[in-house]
């Protein structure tokens, strides 16, 4: 029972992992970008739900997590329309690359100017502490809710890029950033929202991540990590295989941590660099 306990906890834990690589599979495998800047995406949507929950007291905890999309999304249109565009249309690979790095810099060092170095977490009341029984095992609500947003959201994306219109674009103008200029459609913007929507899983992932664990301004490069792991476990440009990916890290996070409670999340990375060895195209197999 320990050990089908373990298995439980590391999927639900890795229903949240997926979340964090969700925006960066959707911006590499549109744009074809790495954006080292998504770990500060993640600590500014907890920092945005910190502050909204304490402004907004007399609101669920849980309807916060619209408002900080929100955000999300229009931070990451400003930010894809007035920086990164230019360095996409340089045509050069290290552009886009050097250019979130120093982004990523900058905001984690703005954060501890703005908001202080000391670690914060957000309260999540009653749901946060709420537990349901699950095949005898207690576990707790909320993980299982977390996990259940994973899969709604990847399904809808899913979804939403394979029967729409806008889904249409934006795969044609993944493939095809040229032609689609000849069709009416302006590549940039196709960006914009392709960034506002990673920016918005981003912020939208931090916040809830924020009412798990404790968060300082320097959790971004943690964070980023484990996006990072997901997407190439799972598959660069994969939708599926990045949940698959995240599934996989968690339970292998809290297997290694249940044969060795020193070896925190030295397994999950091992798994990571097997992958890179075995599976250089990850789970999906350079599948979409």
């Amino acid at each position: 029972m320990d050990w089908l306990s373990t298995l439980i906890n590391g999927l639900l834990l890795g229903g949240l992992y997926a979340l964090f690589g969700l925006g960066l599979a959707l911006v590499f495998g549109v744009m074809r970008v790495v954006n080292l800047a998504h770990g500060e995406f993640i600590v500014l949507g907890a920092y945005a739900g910190f502050f909204l929950v304490g402004w907004f007291g007399a609101v669920p905890v849980w309807a916060m997590l619209i408002p900080v999309v929100l955000i999300g999304y229009a931070f990451g249109w400003l930010l894809q329309a007035t920086l990164l565009n230019r360095a996409v249309r340089s045509g050069n690979v290290l552009t886009p690359l050097v250019l979130t790095f120093g982004l990523s810099v900058l905001l984690r060092n703005g954060m501890v100017e703005v908001f202080g170095a000391d670690s914060r977490a957000v309260d999540a009341g009653a749901l946060g502490s709420a537990s349901m029984d699950l095949f005898g095992i207690s576990v707790g609500v909320y993980p299982v809710l977390m996990l259940l947003l994973a899969l709604a959201l990847f399904a809808s994306l899913q979804w939403v890029l394979r029967h729409t219109g806008f889904g249409r674009t934006v795969r044609a103008t993944a493939d095809f950033p040229d032609v689609v200029r000849l069709m009416g459609v302006k590549p940039e913007r196709v960006f914009c929202q392709v960034m506002g929507l990673a920016a918005a899983f981003a912020m939208g992932a931090g916040y809830l991540l924020a009412q798990r664990t404790l968060f300082t301004p320097f959790s971004g490069m943690e964070r980023m990590l484990v996006a990072f792991e997901v997407v190439i476990i799972g598959g660069l440009g994969s939708f599926w295989g990045a949940i698959a990916g995240g599934l996989v890290l968690g339970v292998a996070q809290l297997f290694g941590q249940r044969i060795d409670s020193n070896a925190g999340s030295l397994y999950s990375h091992l798994l990571f660099l097997v992958t890179l060895v075995f599976l250089p195209k990850g789970l999906a197999g350079g599948r979409a």
